[in-house]
């Protein structure tokens, strides 16, 4: 019987893998005469070929016909946003109206918290995951003190509580019964970005919906990852990039949902003349009347040129067969990639990311053995030879195999590359 864990065995998980020509439809950069073994999906996806087309249809439209571009053709500009509504709603989850691709993920958050965290007297307090990823903190300490209240009180962090640096499903659980009475709103992430750690989400929803609290998700590492469910999930409200599992380019245009029962609302909102209900926009009015669903959040116009490249992501997503086949080869990745360290590098790396497939995505976080100082060199031997992961303080390596274009054949050398530091 063949070893699992063999490179006979993994050489033919290639040849057997039904994404792999998915591959073909990625530029894959290189380091000397080969191509780089890109880990990063997880930081910046790597480009797909169909993104120069769509921008290319854009310049041309805008070189030949000018403001005439905005009403002509399938891929006019007035509803050029439109093209990515159902299939993002399909990626995350979502019903269309749920959804919409607009400005970036700190931008959206503070929209969303302008609209869902309205602290009183009684309920100040935003409840978060300690260590979060910096923008998220800023972001909310800025609210809080926006609205007259204190940080050092009404910023809550919980604080991991298993050896790891995760998060039992239980210490979230007593953090929002012990201070449920004083939330007015709970954040947290789809998944931490440090550790890799994923979450519960429909039942961090419940529960806060249970002490009063609404709910949001930052997906910033969710999104593209896992297959997402956010209308049953029950959150009021998400957001997150395309520039991680996305593949949709440096800064690229963010996703936000509003779930549907918010589709109508008085809730207060910063309004702009995007969010406008379409069919009366241009008559120019001076009253506010919003589309119904998540694009009334809309600001200003969509960034066309942004957009481009989203569309052919998400292509690539719809060619798959969806999250669920991404999902299938993800599991498989990432498992081999733990089991290929626990059998021959468990003397050197640490897995902090958690055991449970259930609860991790496509990375593995690792901490070198011998502290952050190894863990530096290690890193830095490994962008020598072409093998591209990302550096996450005080002392994370982040490996992230993204089922569009990795092989399994990758994670093989990965660890190859491993040993032959150990070596030294």
């Amino acid at each position: 019987m063949t070893d699992p864990l063999s490179r006979t065995h993994i050489i033919a998980l290639d040849a057997a893998d039904p994404l792999r020509p998915l591959r073909n439809d990625f530029l894959i950069p290189r380091h000397k005469h080969n191509d780089q073994v890109y880990f990063c999906g997880n930081s910046l996806g790597l480009q797909p070929k169909g993104v120069r087309g769509y921008i290319n249809e854009v310049l041309d439209k805008w070189a030949n016909e000018a403001v005439e571009g905005h009403f002509t053709g399938s891929a006019q500009w007035m509803t050029y946003h439109e093209l990515v509504r159902e299939p993002l709603a399909r990626l995350v989850g979502a019903q269309p109206l749920e959804v919409v691709a607009m400005n970036t993920l700190t931008a959206n958050l503070h929209l969303m918290m302008v609209s869902f965290y309205r602290p009183t007297t009684e309920r100040p307090a935003i409840l978060m995951e300690a260590g979060a990823f910096p923008s998220d903190r800023h972001a909310m300490e800025s609210q809080i003190r926006f609205h007259g209240f204190d940080p050092a009180t009404d910023l809550i962090e919980v604080e991991p509580d298993q050896q790891d640096g995760t998060f039992s499903m239980a210490a979230i659980e007593r953090a929002i019964a012990e201070h449920g009475p004083r939330l007015a709103l709970v954040l947290w992430p789809g998944i931490q970005y440090r550790t890799g750690q994923a979450f519960d989400l429909a039942e961090i929803a419940r529960l806060g919906h249970a002490q009063g609290a609404v709910v949001g998700v930052d997906l910033a590492h969710a999104v593209g990852n896992l297959p997402l469910r956010l209308h049953d999930s029950g959150v009021d409200f998400a957001m997150w990039c395309h520039y991680k599992y996305l593949n949709s380019g440096p800064g690229a245009v963010a996703g936000c949902f509003v779930h549907a029962r918010h589709a109508q609302t008085d809730r207060p909102r910063f309004a702009g003349w995007w969010g406008h209900e379409k069919n009366t926009r241009f008559r120019m009015g001076p009253e506010f009347v919003p589309t119904p669903g998540a694009e009334g959040w809309q600001l200003s116009n969509p960034p066309i040129l942004g957009l481009a490249p989203l569309r052919a992501s998400l292509e690539l997503f719809d060619k798959a067969g969806g999250m669920e086949a991404v999902r299938t080869k993800s599991l498989k990745l990432t498992g081999l990639l733990e089991a290929l360290i626990r059998a021959r590098l468990a003397d050197v790396l640490q897995i902090v990311t958690p055991v449970d497939p259930v609860q991790r995505g496509a990375q593995l976080s690792l901490r070198v053995a011998g502290g952050r100082d190894r863990g530096r060199e290690l890193f830095e031997y490994l962008m020598s030879v072409g093998v591209v992961g990302d550096w996450r303080e005080p002392d994370v390596i982040r490996i992230s195999p993204a089922p569009l274009y990795n092989r399994y054949m990758d994670v093989h050398r990965f660890v190859e590359e491993v040993e032959t530091w150990r070596g030294f």
